[in-house]
Parts: structure tokens; C-alpha cells; sequence
């Protein structure tokens, strides 16, 4: 716990020592303070001076007391400017909330003492109408260095805040408008029922009984259950993926710019499952078994990741940069299907290959057939660059030779006389 000391409603912590390893925040309700800063901020490159400037040390003693923290910032050229950020108090009306919501939760009032902000208890404050933790633009900056929005001097006291609240959440509380002392003295106060007093629940004397359900039979009813929610609606695209940037050295085999990608690709996966469980008949369609891990690596190939995620799938799923570039354009035309009609030799039965044939055969008219040399699923117009694979779903999919090398060249289709004209000229 830093150095502190107490006058009225108003805290002065003394200068913290510079930070020269490690994140300015190590909690959630930390975080969730730079965050507010961080997407405010007009100008990036000021955040980033700021938490420089606060790496190095050169924010002095910081005062807080409601509404403001104040601190003296020194430049790298040794000039000291006096910076300001404000938050706006909770109104007589919020706090009567939040108090009346703690008492209720004793739990909460246990966790604020042992200098924790367990998740819920933000929640259950924002469910009473009471915003504890800054949102975007709710952090206004004042600097006499002139600048009119966040500067490097406001950013770095906002940081070096940061780990104060770390240390102890009632920080926030003392922003937001009241003292620990004075939180701690109405909460006991607001514990403590007059005498004669009804517990919670209890009927006072000669109250008739409230009127309602019986909880077996609420229950066992499922009909009076209200009705289930509307159905969410399906955001425009996947979330951003949060930033690793933390300006501390990864763990050994940790790699962020992976991580990252992962984390994007996760969020493109979840909107693409609620997209299909929101569409039509999706609970007729039987659930798809889960991909293979080389099925699984071209799927995450084909989200564009740059060359070092590139080549761990490639190195992972057993092919070379060329195979896994072949493999992600069998996916984007055609998902599993389309990589089994590129990778897998499928063994065709006589029924099948029957039916194959007469599909061929009836595809063009007599002097327009292509001359077909047959090889396993697969169709090669003789003297050309063109092939046909027949796909384990009955669709014909079309290849072209690019580079010595078969390569998809379209979408499958049912008729295969489509299919080969979509793979190009023949010749």
C-alpha cells in the first residue's frame, strides 16, 4: 500500500517509484479505468507519452478527493505541469442505491473492506442504476500545459491512478464522492434494524399476508413461467478482439501477435454460430462433427493472419506454404467439402461411378464433350488444363493446373458441364 494520508474528504498519496517492468494495472476494476482513458483519448500517441511519462516516475504526489485528482507532471526536459482528470459524483439519489444495495449483500460490504471489487458487486451497483467505474468520455482532463483534450501529463496521472486504485478500490469511492470513513459509518448504520423492527419479509402486525404463488407450484407449473426473451438480434460483424499491448515481455512460448489472431477469429466464429442458430430449421440439421486439427488450421489460415501465425499452422497441420495456400482456397470455396475434394482420394463404388457417367454423358451434346481421361473421383480434359473431382456429396468441383500443381478454381456445382466452364479455358 503506498504512502497516504487523510484530510476531510480528501486523500494525498505520495509519489509513487517508477515503474519499470510490468503493466500499470493489475485488476479488472484497474483495467477497466485505463480502458475508459484509452478509448477516449483523441490522440493515441498522448496516451502513450502519458504512460511513459508515469514508467519514469515523474508524477509527484497525487490528491484525490471527489470529483478531481490532482498531481504535478514533470516533462523528460525537467518542466512541471500541473494535471487534472475529473470524474462526476454520484448524486445523493446513486449513493442511496449503492448503500442499500450493499446491505443487502453483505458479502459486498466484506470485499470493499478487504480492499477487493469482486465483478458482481459492480454489476448489482449497475443494476441499481449506479455507474461505478468511468466509461468512455466520462474522464475529462485539464492541463495547463493548454491542451484541450487528454495530454501526455493528464494520461500519465491517469496511469499512475491506476495502480493506486489496484491497491485500494475505496480510491474510486472517494472520486465518486464519499470517504471510506463515511461509507463505512452509513453502511453500519443502514445494518442495524431499530429495535422492534420486522426482519425483511416479515409481516408487520396485523398486515394480511401478501398475495402470490406457491414456490413448489411455480415450480412444478411450467405455465406460469413468463415467456422466454426476445431472440437477440445478430451484430453487424464479430467484436474487436482485445489488445495485448501491455508493453510487458510474454511469457516463454507465449506469442501475443498469435494470441491476438486467435481471439479475432474466435469472435468471427461466434457470429457465424449464432448466425446458423438463428437461421431456419436449425434445429432440424444435425449438429457437423468437429474439424480434424488440419481442418481446423486451414479454417484459421483462411482469416488472413500474418506470415509467423502463417507458417506455425502450415508447420502444424503437416504442409508446406504452398500446400496451405491450395488448402485455404479448397476451404473459401467450399468449407470441409472442399478441402476433402483437394486432399482425399475418394474410392468411388460401382453405383456411384454409374451415376457419375451418365451425368457426364448427358452434361453436353454429342460433338461438344470434352475428351475425359478418368483417374479414381477425378475427371482431366485430355490435352488441357481443366479437371472435374467428383465430391463424396455428389457435387462436381472444378481444378485448373496452375504451376504444375491442381488447384480449385470455383465453387462445386450439381451439373458438371457448369462446373468445368467456371474452371476456365481448356486449353
Amino acid at each position: 500500500m503506498s504512502d497516504s494520508y487523510e484530510s476531510g474528504p480528501e486523500r494525498t498519496f505520495a509519489a509513487l517509484p517508477a515503474a519499470r517492468a510490468g503493466g500499470f494495472a493489475q485488476t479488472w476494476w484497474g483495467r477497466a479505468w485505463l480502458t475508459a482513458l484509452e478509448d477516449a483519448a483523441m490522440d493515441s500517441e498522448q496516451v502513450k507519452s502519458g504512460r511513459r511519462l508515469a514508467r519514469a516516475g515523474a508524477v509527484g504526489a497525487v490528491s484525490v478527493r471527489p470529483g478531481r485528482v490532482t498531481a504535478v507532471v514533470r516533462d523528460r526536459d525537467g518542466t512541471s505541469h500541473r494535471a487534472d482528470v475529473l470524474l462526476q459524483e454520484l448524486s445523493g439519489v446513486q449513493w442511496d442505491r449503492f448503500l442499500d444495495m450493499a446491505v443487502e449483500r453483505a458479502g459486498h460490504i466484506a470485499a470493499l473492506l478487504d480492499r477487493d471489487m469482486p465483478p458482481h458487486l459492480v454489476e448489482d451497483a449497475a443494476a441499481a442504476g449506479v455507474e461505478l467505474l468511468p466509461g468512455m468520455g466520462d474522464l475529462e482532463a485539464e492541463c495547463d500545459c493548454g491542451a484541450w483534450d487528454h495530454c501526455g501529463h493528464t494520461a500519465a496521472l491517469c496511469y499512475q491512478l491506476a495502480r493506486l486504485l489496484d491497491q485500494d478500490p475505496f480510491v474510486l469511492l472517494l472520486l465518486r464522492g464519499r470517504a471510506e470513513r463515511d461509507l463505512v459509518r452509513e453502511l453500519q448504520a443502514r445494518s442495524e434494524l431499530p429495535s422492534g423492527t420486522p426482519e425483511e419479509g416479515e409481516p408487520e402486525e396485523g398486515e394480511p399476508e401478501p398475495e402470490g404463488v406457491d414456490a413448489a407450484e411455480a415450480y412444478a407449473d411450467g405455465t406460469i413461467l413468463p415467456p422466454l426473451p426476445p431472440v437477440p438480434e445478430v451484430p453487424a460483424e464479430a467484436g474487436l478482439p482485445p489488445s495485448l499491448d501491455t508493453e510487458r515481455d510474454p511469457a516463454p512460448g507465449v506469442d501475443p501477435d498469435a494470441l491476438e489472431f486467435l481471439a479475432a477469429q474466435a469472435a468471427r466464429e461466434a457470429r457465424r454460430l449464432l448466425v446458423e442458430a438463428l437461421g431456419t430449421g436449425h434445429a432440424q440439421h444435425s449438429p457437423e462433427a468437429p474439424l480434424t486439427l488440419g481442418q481446423d488450421a486451414v479454417r484459421l489460415a483462411s482469416g488472413g493472419p500474418d506470415t509467423s501465425v502463417s507458417r506455425r499452422l502450415a508447420e502444424g497441420s503437416g504442409r508446406d506454404r504452398e500446400g496451405l495456400a491450395l488448402a485455404v482456397r479448397a476451404w473459401e470455396y467450399g468449407g470441409r467439402a472442399g478441402l476433402t475434394a483437394l486432399e482425399d482420394v475418394v474410392p468411388l463404388g460401382a453405383e456411384t461411378l454409374a451415376r457419375a457417367r451418365a451425368a457426364l454423358a448427358s452434361a453436353w451434346e454429342d460433338d461438344e464433350r470434352p475428351e475425359l481421361r478418368a483417374s479414381h473421383n477425378s475427371w482431366t480434359v485430355v490435352g488441357g488444363r481443366t479437371q472435374l473431382r467428383l465430391g463424396p456429396d455428389g457435387l462436381w468441383w472444378p481444378y485448373r493446373k496452375e504451376h504444375g500443381r491442381w488447384t480449385p478454381a470455383g465453387p462445386a456445382s450439381q451439373d458438371p458441364a457448369t462446373a468445368l466452364a467456371s474452371a476456365g479455358p481448356q486449353e
